[in-house]
């Protein structure tokens, strides 16, 4: 970005702050009789305090207001509330409430120019249910088996071309893994054969285009964006031709997720769209690329970390091995209790999204743990962090523990903390683990993740050692999608398991 486009940007956000204040510090105050309103953050700077408390780390602010606040706080955003919730003592109507009281709409029309018009966030409740229902259709457990046998595949394929022995950039080697193995099944065949580079390029445009700023303004004229709409409408293309090439072909179907949005129908009997089918695939990309490839690093970089947890892993894969010999299906896939479990305790210690987000159209109450009633008003933006959430130690022991030198083990890391008997996750109630949200709009492509990384995993523990030679690696905050920073190099050499 040059300098003239960097302060036309700046110029740009300040007068729309500007303008904001004005209506603010004119408008009067509307007297509120409500006395069980929850806390707000306190701050020296009147109106926009909140806001730079937030742009700072929304977890450490979450992390201070909730020490001094308790589970249920509110900052304010210049003209706008966020009440934030946290714990399942006061999630419940967060997650439960129907659309018309408690909805995604409003906060989420950021993603509209990446997403494409006439889809998801683009579209009325009614209609945003029935595209829900093409990917519930699209996810359904016969559809998960034929996506097993592409995914186990593209696992072989890719790590046959490692050497015997050697170092690589495990989150590197990952995250390309995981964007070929979403275009064989999610994308098609013509993409990841013939069109796989091109596409890719154009998805790394859309995903750059997807920048902090892009919440509160996502139509401003920045290099990015315009890199963005460009890559939206070239793909828009390139997907139209290939529709047009199926429905011409009277070849069989593919088994893809392409392939069934091309033939879901609405309950009037309309057909998707082109452009509905196209908008559908890059949101359903954009859901699933980022959170598996970071939770397959993570979980990765854990187990080396935690030897025991890997060799726990690599015993379960011997005895897979004993009792179904070297196939991969879904049904074996979903054995792997061990591997599982050390997948969803990085998913608890990072969640990509580390906030979720819903507008409030009515009046309701909540309760905390501790018996104080709130009464949050029609109008609030509400919040919750799973960030934040899913470390509490009031419902998972250890969630957090520090280290007491640079070199010591987070011994937080505990994938035996969901075993039978204990199962900290389901102690404390609904809503404890919200890596994948939960209620009406828990994540449909939860079942799909777990699958993909299940199997690259898989193949790794059965035909490679490992060692993790890098410092164990850090957030990425300053992503949108919270990822890793910085490489995690691992040295590994080629080793085939057997059976005893």
């Amino acid at each position: 970005m040059d300098l003239t486009e960097n302060q036309n940007y700046l110029l740009i956000i300040f007068a729309s702050l500007i303008a904001i204040l004005f209506v603010k510090l004119l408008l009067p105050s509307k007297s509120n009789k409500n006395k069980r309103l929850p806390p707000s953050i306190k701050s020296s700077i009147p109106i926009i305090g909140g806001l730079v408390k937030f742009m700072k780390g929304p977890i450490p602010m979450i992390r201070e207001q909730y020490a001094k606040l308790g589970s249920v706080f509110t900052v304010n955003m210049i003209n706008r509330k966020i009440t934030f919730f946290v714990g399942p003592e006061v999630s419940g109507h967060f997650f439960k409430a129907p659309e018309s009281d408690m909805s995604q709409q409003e906060v989420y029309q950021f993603n509209v120019p990446t997403f494409g018009p006439g889809v998801v966030f683009d579209v009325d409740y009614s209609i945003r249910q029935e595209q829900f229902r093409f990917f519930t259709e699209a996810l359904r457990v016969t559809k998960l088996k034929s996506y097993v046998d592409q995914m186990v595949s593209e696992a072989e394929e890719y790590f046959s071309k490692w050497g015997e022995s050697g170092t690589v950039d495990l989150k590197y080697e990952l995250e390309h893994l995981i964007i070929l193995t979403a275009s064989r099944c999610l994308l098609g065949r013509e993409v990841r054969e013939k069109l796989f580079d091109d596409v890719s390029a154009l998805f790394h445009d859309l995903d750059n285009g997807m920048q902090p700023v892009s919440v509160l303004f996502p139509y401003l004229p920045i290099p990015a964006h315009r890199k963005r709409d460009r890559a939206r409408a070239r793909l828009a293309e390139i997907f139209a031709s290939i529709i047009q090439s199926r429905k011409a072909s009277g070849q069989p179907p593919e088994q893809d997720m392409l392939q069934s949005f091309i033939d879901s129908r609405y309950k009037d009997g309309r057909p998707t769209t082109e452009a509905e089918v196209t908008g559908l695939l890059i949101a359903a990309l954009f859901a699933g690329q980022h959170t598996s490839s970071i939770t397959s690093t993570w979980t990765g970089a854990y187990m080396l970390r935690h030897k025991n947890f890997f060799t726990a892993a690599v015993e379960e894969q011997k005895d897979i091995l004993k009792r179904h010999g070297e196939k991969i299906d879904h049904d074996i896939l979903a054995e792997m209790d061990v591997l599982y479990r050390c997948i969803k305790e990085a998913l608890r210690m990072h969640p990509p999204l580390i906030m979720l987000l819903r507008q409030s159209h009515s009046d309701f109450t909540v309760t905390t743990k501790e018996g104080k009633v709130y009464d949050i008003p029609k109008g609030h933006i509400v919040a919750t962090s799973p960030a934040f959430a899913n470390r509490l130690p009031h419902i998972y022991k250890d969630p957090d523990r520090p280290s007491k030198s640079p070199h010591s083990l987070n011994r937080s890391y505990d994938p035996d903390r969901y075993a039978p008997g204990r199962e900290e996750d389901k102690a404390a109630g609904q809503f404890s683990y919200i890596s994948f949200g939960g209620g009406r709009h828990g994540c449909l492509g939860e079942p799909f993740a777990y699958l993909q990384i299940k199997a690259i995993w898989s193949h790794l523990l059965r035909n490679f050692e490992f060692e993790l030679i890098s410092p164990f690696p850090e957030n990425n905050w300053n992503a949108m999608v919270v990822g890793i920073k910085g490489e995690v190099m691992v040295r590994y050499r080629r080793r085939k398991l057997t059976v005893d």
